[in-house]
């Protein structure tokens, strides 16, 4: 069996826990042979992207942050930007893509991603690629797993952060915005204000009244200690308003989304006509994403990179490996990649309100 291997979308700490447990076990238990794709399915576009994927290719990378084998979150092979007459468009290069997969001698694909590239994963199973896929992402999205790795790494960072903005905020007080990746899900957000010990916590679920946090900032200013901590994803506005974008799709060839950004500076200059303390903001942004995995994702990145052979074997090809209950098992990737929101109704989400932690509403 000769694999070919590839990581898409943002880069996430625990992506080379993933490749070596793969490597491992499938060269190790299963005799298998295995192709590293570079640059995402841009590797199975341009020619020459592709490396040797063996087991001393993957010796000391547990620890490492970002892929040893590079990423792209552009290179979408149904939608892939090319330079043309002078301009930038954007074709269809899933025959090549297919092609480039005979020519390689390839019998099977592992992608390892979030929603966009299992998405795109899923579109190439629906043309004959056999592949299973991994889920990835530190916005702990998808509705086919209860948890990805790379979540709680991001979730350790963010908590630091708020951490060490705590003792400035009180120091000058100060309102100290924090804002936090999350475009259409405040996972990340919601545990790292908890984590961080935020006073207040907007997420994209729950649209924020202005005049809520006013009169929550008031509340705190009434006390001894007078700062507050907001904790507000990228993807959070304001009831009646809408997300802060930064770039359209338009200006990101071959992206086909907007790229967030500057929830927080709207959020501060609401804030700043209706409050007396001075309002600073800090955007975390790919802090988040980088670094070494902290030991629980590495676990959980090594048991998928090995649990998700599971599916090779069995030729369950179109489904991902997961976890369900505590349990790794596997489901549809048709069924899988989807985003998937906060439920306001949960017990964190009711526990965190029930300690005076404010949503803005």
């Amino acid at each position: 069996m000769r694999l070919g291997v590839l990581t898409g979308g943002g880069d996430c700490p625990g992506l080379n826990a993933v490749l070596r447990g793969l490597v491992r076990r499938g060269v190790s238990e299963l005799g298998y042979e295995f192709v590293g794709i570079q640059n995402g399915y841009e590797g199975l576009i341009l020619p020459d992207l592709t490396q040797p994927l063996g087991l001393m290719d993957v010796r000391g990378i547990l620890s490492k942050g970002g892929t040893i084998l590079g990423t792209s979150n552009k290179a979408d092979p149904f939608a892939y930007a090319v330079k043309e007459g002078g301009q930038t468009v954007t074709r269809d290069m899933s025959d090549v893509v297919l092609e480039r997969i005979k020519t390689l001698g390839l019998d099977g694909l592992v992608v390892i991603g979030g929603d966009g590239t299992l998405t795109m994963a899923h579109k190439l199973a629906e043309r004959g690629v056999k592949l299973v896929g991994c889920p990835k992402t530190i916005d702990n999205d998808l509705s086919g797993t209860d948890q990805t790795f790379g979540f709680d790494t991001a979730v350790n960072v963010v908590s630091e952060a708020i951490d060490r903005l705590h003792t400035t905020a009180e120091a000058h007080q100060r309102v100290m915005i924090v804002e936090i990746m999350g475009r259409n899900a405040g996972f990340l957000t919601l545990e790292g204000g908890l984590a961080g010990g935020a006073d207040f916590i907007l997420i994209p679920e729950l649209p924020y009244e202005i005049e809520k946090l006013v009169a929550g900032v008031q509340e705190l200013w009434a006390t001894k200690k007078k700062f507050a901590i907001v904790a507000i994803s990228e993807g959070a506005f304001p009831r009646g308003g809408q997300q802060a974008v930064q770039q359209q799709a338009n200006d990101i060839p071959g992206r086909g989304v907007v790229r967030l950004g500057g929830s927080g500076k709207v959020l501060a200059d609401l804030l700043a006509p209706l409050i007396e303390a001075e309002i600073r903001v800090t955007v975390l942004g790919h802090l988040q994403r980088g670094g070494s995995p902290v030991p629980s994702d590495r676990v959980l990145a090594t048991m998928y990179g090995a649990m998700v052979l599971d599916l090779v074997r069995d030729e369950k090809w179109d489904h991902m490996v997961c976890l369900r209950d505590g349990k790794l098992t596997f489901s549809p990737l048709g069924e899988s990649r989807k985003e998937r929101q906060v439920d306001l109704t949960s017990e964190k989400v009711r526990l965190a309100k029930s300690i005076g932690i404010s949503f803005g509403v």
